[in-house]
């Protein structure tokens, strides 16, 4: 009865899909812009060229070429950059991964395919978690700070504040913008002294503008 599961290249889009839902539904749990269905398409794709160059006289090498080259293109669309970071880098790595292990298991290695899936998911999930302990130990963030007026003064007077509030302040520039003066500071610590921080910058009146995105 199930006779055409027998069929190694059926086996291979079978099992590219479940790696594809897999990955794709970590990715959609947590909203991102490559969710779970873009994911699978993604290793399914890659299962399908793995596939057909295997039937054609075309060398595996150049056809594993081109997948790669097309799956840059396609992470490049997912990231952008934002108003002081970068983001989608992880989702284009995502992406740039799954398409390794649609290439993979398209030469019939099903478990070292099971086991990338597997290395994925766990970089995915439990990594963050390491990142956001780490985040409380060691924490570094870019501000952009206006102040009020153009006094230099203000510059010392808000780096000791900083300082008073265990966060250390790296001075990476200042600019002159009419009647003010703004600077951009990297600033360290623990995020949640980071984050009372914050709060304390936006009452101090020498302080016109604030931004921490």
């Amino acid at each position: 009865m199930f006779e055409w599961l027998e069929n190694l290249p059926l086996q291979s889009v079978l099992l590219s899909i479940l790696c594809g839902a897999v990955v794709g539904f970590e990715r959609e749990f947590k909203n991102k812009s490559a969710g779970f269905r873009t994911i699978i398409l993604i290793c399914l794709g890659s299962t399908i060229f793995t596939l057909a160059s295997r039937l054609g006289n075309v060398s595996d090498d150049r056809i594993a070429a081109n997948i790669v080259t097309g799956i840059g293109f396609l992470g490049a669309g997912v990231i952008f950059q934002g108003k002081f970071t970068v983001q989608g880098l992880t989702t284009a790595a995502v992406i740039w991964a799954t398409a390794g292990v649609g290439m993979i298991i398209g030469f019939e290695n099903y478990t070292l395919g099971f086991i990338l899936t597997f290395c994925m998911v766990v970089i995915l999930s439990l990594f963050q978690k390491i990142e956001s302990l780490l985040a409380n130990i060691y924490f570094a963030r870019t501000i952009h700070v206006t102040f009020q007026n153009i006094e230099v003064s203000h510059l010392n007077e808000f780096e000791n504040f900083m300082k008073e509030h265990h966060i250390k302040p790296q001075r990476k520039g200042i600019e002159k913008k009419g009647a003010h003066l703004t600077a951009v500071y990297e600033i360290t610590g623990k995020r949640k002294n980071i984050r009372r921080v914050n709060d304390a910058i936006i009452a101090l009146d020498y302080v016109y503008a604030f931004n921490n995105l």
